[in-house]
C-alpha cells in the first residue's frame, strides 16, 4: 500500500473563486507535512516529493526546489508519494520522474492486462506505457486515439485494461495535463478537496492528514500560529467563526483529466477538470453490473435443493464449462458453478500471494522457516475462512499464516468464539501449516486517542457504524496482540499466551462476498417485498456503491499501519464468474440463514473440506467484535437506546462520548 497526494495552487479550476496564491498562507485545518505524516504511515518504505511551476504561456518549467515564485499567476503542483513496496527486486522511491518530465504517484497492484515480470515494479511498469501514450483526451481531445496505429494508446485506453486494485495521479508534461482516479471498483482510496472559499486549492490524498487541532483532547483549547481552537470530531472553532474540517470527498470511481491552459485576459493559468469513460468493453460490462439470468423459470426451480444432493442444474452445465477433475476434495455431487467459483477464487488468490511477485523485505532477525508474508482479517466466520483454506493451497508450505482477529469482549466475542472453532478446522485439513490465531484484544473506553485518529482515517465517512467498523478494522489489522505458543516441560504439552506482532505486510480481506453473493440482512427483505428482482437490483445498488460506503474507509484504516488490503472477492474475474451464474444458483433466500444466503460460497467451502464454517450465518464485524455494543453502552446509554436511536447511521457530532 502507498501514500499518494498533490496539492496544486495558483491555478483557477472554478470561477467562482479566486486563484490561491502558492506563496501566501492557506486557511486550511493542516500543512504538507501533516499530510506527509499521514501518506507516509500508508508507505513506511520510503518518502519523496517533487514540485514544478507553471507559468502562463510557457510549457512546464521544472524547478527541483521549493523557490517562492513572487507572481500570483503562477501555478504550483506538488506531488507526494510515500512506497510500501510489495513488487520489485529493486527499492523505489515516488514520485517516479522519466526523461520527458512526467511524473507519477501509484498506489496499486496490477495483476493483469499488462505484463510486469517477476522482478519488475508495477509502478515503474506503468510509467514507461504512460509515456508512451498519445495526448488524445485532453485539451478538448474528444475522439478515439488517432495515434493508435502507431503503437501508441490514450491514458483512458491504457487504464482502462488494468486488472487489480489502483488510485494514481499522473502529469504529461506535453500536454500540461494531470490524470488522475481510481479503479472501476474502488478499491484503493483517493479523496478530493475541490477548491472553495475556506481553501482555494485542489489537492488529492489517499487519506485526510491528522489535523492539529485533532492531536489534542476533546475540548481542549489550543493556541497556535493561526488562531485558537477547541476540538470536537466534526468541527473546530477559530476564534469566533466555526470551520468543517470533513472538506474531503471520495472521488468517484473513474480517470479525471485536469488540463491547465493560459487566460488571455489576465495571463492567470486555467485548469479545467473532465472524466473519461472506461474504453475496455469487458471492464464497462463489470461496471454495470447486469446479471442476464435473474428469475428462474418453474422448469428451473428444481435446480434449488440443497447442495448436499447431485442436483439439476441444467442451465449453468450448458453455460459454465466443468472443471477438470483433482482439485483438492472437490467432490462429483457439487454443482458445477461452485466448481467454477472455486476455480476463479483459487487464481484470484495465486495472484495476490505469488512469492515471485512480492518484493524481499530485508528480515535480518528472522528465519526463512519464521517468515509471514500474508495474513488474513480473520473472525473464523464463512468468507475468512475460505480465504484461509485457499491461501493455505497458494501459499508455499514453509510460510506461516496469520489469522488476525480483534474481540471488544475478551474470549467471549462471538468472533473471537468463531475464530478459535475456524483455527482447528483449518488445523485439521492442513495440520503442517504454522496457523497461528493473533488476539487482539481492545477495551474501547481506553482508546481516546486512538478514536480521533481512525476518525480522520474514516473521513469523510463519519457515522458510529463507520467509526465502529474502523476501529475495528485498525486494531485487527495492526497484527498486535496474543498467540498461544506450545510449551513441553518434563513430557507434558502445555500453551502459554504470549504477546506476538504480526510482520505480514499483505492481509487477504473478504470484501466483496456479501454484495455478490446477498449475505445481508436487506438482502432477504428486498427478496421478501420484490421477489428475484427486488434482490437483484438491491446486489446490484451494492456493488455500485461498495468504494463509497465501505472500500475507501477500509482501505484508509487498514494501510494506515503499513499493511496492503487485497480483496480477492473483488478480483475482475471473479465478479464476471459470479455475474454469468444464475441468481437462483448464488443464494436462495427462501432458505434459513446459514443455508441459502450466499449458497454458492458455502457449497464452496463444502468442497474445501471446512463443513462447520459452511453452516454459519453472516455477522458483521462491529457486532462479531461486539464494539457496536460497547459503543452504545458509551454513547447512548444502552443497547435498547442506541436502537430506538438507529445508532449505527447516526452521524458523530462535537457532543460524542467517543472522544
Amino acid at each position: 500500500m502507498c501514500g499518494i497526494g498533490v496539492i496544486i495552487s495558483g491555478v483557477r479550476i472554478d470561477s467562482a473563486y479566486p486563484i490561491s496564491d502558492p506563496t501566501s498562507p492557506v486557511s486550511s485545518v493542516f500543512s504538507v507535512d501533516d499530510l506527509k505524516a499521514a501518506l507516509r504511515r500508508r508507505g513506511p518504505d520510503s518518502l519523496g516529493c517533487k514540485k514544478i511551476f507553471l507559468h502562463p504561456a510557457v510549457s512546464g518549467e521544472e524547478c527541483v526546489e521549493l523557490r517562492c515564485c513572487g507572481d500570483q499567476s503562477n501555478g504550483e503542483l506538488h506531488f507526494i508519494g510515500a512506497t510500501l513496496q510489495l513488487r520489485g527486486i529493486n527499492p523505489i522511491t515516488q514520485p517516479l520522474v522519466d526523461e520527458f518530465g512526467n511524473i507519477l504517484v501509484y498506489n496499486g497492484e496490477i495483476f493483469g492486462g499488462i505484463h510486469v515480470g517477476n522482478d519488475s515494479n508495477d509502478a515503474e511498469i506503468l510509467m514507461q506505457y504512460l509515456g508512451k501514450c498519445c495526448t488524445c483526451g485532453s485539451h478538448g481531445h474528444t475522439t478515439a486515439c488517432n495515434n493508435s496505429g502507431l503503437g501508441k494508446s490514450s491514458i483512458p485506453e491504457l487504464l482502462s485494461i488494468i486488472k487489480g486494485p489502483w488510485a494514481m495521479i499522473y502529469w504529461q508534461d506535453s500536454s500540461r495535463t494531470m490524470w488522475f482516479g481510481r479503479d472501476a471498483f474502488g478499491r484503493r482510496s483517493l479523496l478530493v478537496h475541490w477548491p472553495n472559499s475556506e481553501d482555494f486549492r485542489f489537492l488529492l490524498s489517499s487519506v485526510s492528514p491528522i489535523s492539529i487541532v485533532e492531536q489534542s483532547s476533546a475540548g481542549e483549547i489550543l493556541h497556535t500560529d493561526i488562531g485558537y481552537f477547541k476540538w470536537s470530531p466534526n468541527y473546530f472553532e477559530v476564534d469566533n467563526g466555526i470551520t468543517n474540517i470533513n472538506f474531503w470527498d471520495e472521488l468517484p470511481c473513474g480517470i479525471y483529466s485536469l488540463s491547465i491552459g493560459s487566460s488571455k485576459s489576465n495571463k492567470s493559468l486555467l485548469g479545467e477538470v473532465k472524466k473519461h469513460e472506461w474504453t475496455n468493453p469487458m471492464l464497462r460490462e463489470l461496471v454495470k453490473w447486469e446479471r442476464e439470468f435473474v428469475e428462474p423459470k418453474p422448469a428451473e426451480l428444481c435446480s434449488m435443493i440443497p447442495s448436499e444432493q447431485p442436483g439439476m442444474h441444467s442451465i449453468c452445465l450448458e453455460r459454465l464449462e466443468r472443471v477438470p477433475s483433482g482439485l483438492g476434495t472437490m467432490q462429483t455431487s457439487v454443482p458445477v458453478p461452485a466448481q467454477t467459483v472455486l476455480t476463479a477464487l483459487r487464481e484470484s488468490i495465486m495472484r495476490r500471494t505469488a512469492q515471485s511477485a512480492i518484493f524481499p523485505v530485508v528480515t535480518c532477525d528472522l528465519k526463512q522457516e519464521e517468515l509471514v508474508p500474508v495474513a488474513i482479517l480473520f473472525s473464523g466466520g464463512l468468507d475468512s475462512m475460505i480465504l484461509a483454506a485457499l491461501l493455505d493451497e497458494c501459499l508455499d508450505p514453509i510460510y506461516g499464516i496469520d489469522l488476525l482477529n480483534v474481540s471488544f469482549d475478551g474470549q467471549f466475542a462471538p468472533d473471537r468464539i468463531s475464530a478459535k472453532a475456524g483455527l482447528k478446522e483449518l488445523q485439521r485439513i492442513s495440520p503442517l501449516r504454522r496457523w497461528k490465531l493473533v488476539e487482539v484484544d481492545a477495551d474501547l473506553l481506553k482508546l481516546t486517542q486512538e478514536t480521533q485518529h481512525v476518525m480522520s482515517l474514516i473521513n469523510p465517512a463519519k457515522t458510529y457504524m463507520d467509526l465502529n467498523i474502523g476501529i475495528a478494522l485498525w486494531l485487527a489489522a495492526g497484527g498486535e496482540g496474543w498467540v498461544y505458543e506450545e510449551i513441553v516441560e518434563l513430557g507434558n504439552e502445555d500453551h502459554q499466551r504470549v504477546k506476538y506482532k504480526s510482520e505480514a505486510r499483505i492481509l487477504l480481506v473478504g470484501s466483496g462476498a456479501d454484495e455478490q453473493c446477498a449475505g445481508y440482512g436487506r438482502h432477504k427483505t428486498k427478496y421478501r417485498s420484490g421477489s428475484w428482482l427486488g434482490l437483484n437490483e438491491e446486489m446490484k445498488l451494492d456493488m455500485q456503491r461498495i468504494w463509497k460506503r465501505n472500500l475507501g474507509r477500509d482501505d484508509r484504516c487498514i494501510a494506515d499501519n503499513g499493511k496492503e488490503a487485497r480483496f480477492p472477492f473483488l478480483d475482475e474475474d471473479v465478479i464476471r464468474t459470479l455475474l454469468d451464474i444464475p441468481l437462483w444458483e448464488v443464494a436462495n433466500l427462501d432458505q434459513p440463514s446459514g443455508i441459502g444466503d450466499k449458497k454458492i460460497l458455502r457449497e464452496v467451502a463444502r468442497m474445501l473440506g471446512i463443513n462447520e464454517a459452511a453452516t454459519l450465518p453472516k455477522r458483521a464485524i462491529q457486532f462479531g467484535s461486539r464494539i457496536a455494543r460497547e459503543s452504545n453502552r458509551k454513547n447512548f446509554g444502552s443497547n435498547r437506546a442506541a436502537n430506538q436511536a438507529s445508532a449505527g447511521s447516526v452521524v458523530i457530532n462535537g457532543t460524542s462520548n467517543l472522544t
